[in-house]
């Protein structure tokens, strides 16, 4: 018996390869693993950076930041690029882009070629973080895609627990980050070059998966995605073609960035306005500086190099544990209740984070330290932060996005959303150095908490539930 009479209870029909279908998504999704590793490579090489490139806090803020100005223009570009030459082709060149920035990374002698470098790879990232959601979007079936896109945010927070498990055990071989450790190079140096691996691998994974069938529709090529669709859906390849088709623009032309304006009113799409504001709220309540400054938050309040590395490793691991949690519910409690969920909880424990850093004293060298009470809280509240979000708005910020766009404008609206999502991380990404030095983290926390609180009431005034719509049904 074929998979798909499997599929089909045995009664001959052709549904199509559900293990097709997850193997070209688990592809894609090495886009998002690659996403988290770079995102997080960064932590543990902060220290490293300082001494190589001499620089302050705002120009080790700007070393680690600058990544994300590259994955602002990589997001944008992304989505209109992909709906001129197609998903496949952009996904391959961030593949190429992540194997340039993981070795230049490494390779770096000045702060200005490390940049260039990180920049290279931050465009990776942001067509990553777009490209790959929306290509699993638009291969799965509207009964699992909410399970098969959040995916996308398990491999994301594996490839950051990848990245601080990497970092530990580097600088737990050579002793310090600071130190050489293989054939004279420094152990920060290694850390990049790690991603080498997995960037070579999705690069080959990337050349054996079809083109999304619904930009061949977009694009005329009918024939191309019916048989893509066919080993997709099966027998109802042919109906779904016809429903593509009936989705895109009356006047059959291409999609275009300027779709996103409502041609009757001469406004920007209401839909659009929402996928920026879910692309943004996600950023503002400040996870990124956990998973960017994990290491250096923790050593300001007295735990050890060696110590604060590990409770990244730590933070990874929750982080996977909770991004489980949408896997099994996404599909049947929805979207909006998990956003909303998450959003009270990121704002309760954020404050508890702002309060246990508030009780921080100088020790006889000047530097701050907690309580044991009060460090345990803040270990205790910062790891039920990063669950809160890991199951609520880490997957389904990325779910929605790839989904939530009608089939005429899903690439310009991720190619804003994208964009604003990535100017959010950029801004919460430079301003924490200056905050910590500033206000301290207790301030810092405490704005992080008023965004959480911000962001519940947002999701119950203007989002809507996309859970169960076929892509075809969305409108905006």
């Amino acid at each position: 018996m074929s998979n798909a009479s499997a599929a089909s209870g045995g009664n001959g029909t052709d549904q199509g390869s559900l293990l097709y279908i997850i193997l070209i998504s688990s592809v894609a999704t090495i886009g998002g693993f690659l996403f988290g590793f770079d995102s997080g490579v960064i932590n543990g090489t902060v220290d490293g950076l300082q001494v190589a490139f001499n620089s302050d806090s705002v120009g080790t803020g700007f070393s680690v930041a600058s990544m994300l100005l590259g994955c602002a223009a990589g997001a944008f570009f992304a989505g209109w690029l992909a709906d001129k030459f197609g998903r496949k082709p952009v996904l391959i060149v961030a593949a190429v882009f992540f194997i340039i920035s993981a070795w230049g990374s490494g390779i770096a002698t000045t702060s200005p070629e490390f940049i260039i470098y990180r920049v290279i790879g931050g465009i990776a990232v942001g067509a990553a973080s777009v490209m790959a959601p929306a290509y699993i979007s638009e291969v799965s079936k509207a009964s699992y895609r909410g399970r098969m896109a959040t995916v996308q945010q398990v491999a994301i927070i594996a490839g950051l627990t990848a990245a601080f498990l990497s970092n530990y055990v580097l600088a737990k071989i050579s002793g310090s980050t600071l130190k050489e450790l293989w054939w004279g190079y420094e152990t920060w140096r290694w850390m990049f070059w790690i991603e080498l691996f997995p960037a070579g691998f999705f690069l080959f994974a990337l050349l054996v998966i079809p083109e999304s069938p619904r930009y061949l529709v977009a694009k005329g090529k009918t024939d191309v995605a019916f048989k893509v669709m066919k080993r997709l859906y099966g027998d109802e390849a042919a109906a779904k073609v016809d429903e593509i088709k009936g989705s895109l623009a009356s006047d059959h032309h291409m999609p275009k960035l300027s779709d996103i304006v409502d041609k009757s009113t001469g406004k920007v799409r209401p839909i659009v306005w929402v996928g920026i504001g879910l692309a943004s709220f996600q950023q503002l309540v400040g996870i990124n500086v956990i998973f960017y400054y994990g290491a250096v938050l923790w050593q300001s309040v007295g735990f050890s190099e060696n110590d604060a590395l590990l409770i990244n490793v730590v933070s990874g691991a929750v982080s996977i544990g909770a991004v489980a949690i949408p896997l099994f519910v996404i599909d049947k409690v929805g979207r909006k209740p998990l956003l909303f969920i998450g959003s009270i909880g990121m704002a309760v424990t954020l404050a508890a984070c702002a309060i246990a850093f508030s009780t921080a004293t100088l020790d006889a060298s000047g530097n701050p330290t907690l309580s044991s009470g009060m460090g345990v809280l803040a270990f205790l509240a910062a790891n039920l932060y990063v669950v809160c979000f890991n199951f609520s708005w880490g997957p389904c910020m990325w779910v929605m996005l790839g989904e939530m766009f009608p089939n005429q404008i899903r690439g310009s609206g991720l190619a804003v959303s994208g964009l604003a999502q990535w100017i959010a991380n950029f801004a919460i990404t430079m301003t924490f150095p200056m905050m910590l030095a500033s206000i301290g983290l207790a301030g810092a926390y405490g704005i992080y908490a008023l965004f959480a609180a911000a962001s519940a009431w947002f999701v119950m005034k203007l989002v809507h539930e996309t859970s169960g719509l076929e892509l075809e049904e969305m409108e905006g």
